[in-house]
């Protein structure tokens, strides 16, 4: 039941979510998202790492 619960919340963000960054005249140049895409697979390999040792750590 509680996967019924947070499917049907995550569901109405995005139904609430999406129109308005639609909307919005939001836009990244090149140089920005080559600058947000560096950093993204060293946090990913950090998140890694910590989910790891809490796991192991248990």
């Amino acid at each position: 039941m509680t996967v019924l619960i947070i499917l049907a919340v995550l569901v109405i963000a995005l139904v609430g979510i999406v129109p308005l960054i639609e909307r919005s005249n939001f836009r990244m140049s090149n140089e920005q998202m080559s600058k947000l895409g560096r950093w993204i697979l060293p946090l990913l390999v950090i998140m890694l790492i910590i989910q790891l040792v809490m796991h192991y750590a248990d």
